[in-house]
């Protein structure tokens, strides 16, 4: 599958313009080991090195979907991988908005910020995503790219009143794709979408 059929396959599958034109900006291959760079288009995870992925994008679609992300917010991904997640945050909330991403391991958070020097709304750190990120909290959005039992207190108080969080929540073998609002300091499940394998998140 090529870039041009891979964005075929997700407009049949209904995803909105706007993720379609943060696809065809972001170029995946950028964010793969060299030897996988030609299946950068496969609609499927891809490994990048210690035991991680980069998540098969028809999962990625719909958790940007799940998210809403709108122009000038601050977004932050626990779990951010090799960056390519972070990238097409960015693309979709532009230039007004900052993107802050939690990578636990050290080598992938500092090839992520290598693949993303490019990109001025994006900052990485390399720590525990278990803590999100309180020094640039609260957040509009929060992602969570790594299946978790239950979401962490800590990390849902970092999101602003009416913000919106997305995990993979559920079991070692399967998790459901959480969406989780915050209002007036009470949160509440307003949609679950099952059927999704992530890795784990790494503590």
């Amino acid at each position: 599958m090529n870039k041009q059929q891979l964005l075929q396959s997700l407009k049949e599958k209904g995803f909105s313009k706007k993720i379609l034109n943060a696809f065809s900006e972001v170029k995946r291959e950028e964010f793969v080991p060299e030897d996988l760079k030609n299946r950068a288009y496969e609609d499927n995870a891809l490994r990048i090195g210690e035991g991680q992925t980069i998540s098969q994008p028809y999962t990625i679609a719909t958790m940007l979907s799940l998210l809403d992300l709108k122009k000038a917010q601050k977004v932050l991904e626990i779990g951010s991988g090799c960056g390519y997640v972070l990238a097409l945050i960015s693309e979709l909330i532009g230039k007004k908005g900052k993107v802050y991403g939690v990578e636990i391991i050290k080598s992938l958070a500092e090839k992520s910020i290598e693949n993303l020097k490019e990109y001025e709304t994006i900052k990485i750190y390399n720590k525990n995503g278990r803590e999100g990120l309180e020094e640039a909290a609260p957040f509009d959005r929060i992602l969570i790219s790594a299946g978790c039992e239950k979401v962490p207190d800590k990390i849902l108080n970092q999101l602003k009143d009416k913000g919106i969080l997305v995990a993979p929540v559920g079991s070692r073998y399967e998790q459901s794709l959480a969406v989780i609002q915050r209002k007036d300091n009470k949160f509440r499940l307003k949609r679950e979408i099952a059927g999704f394998i992530f890795v784990r998140f790494v503590e």
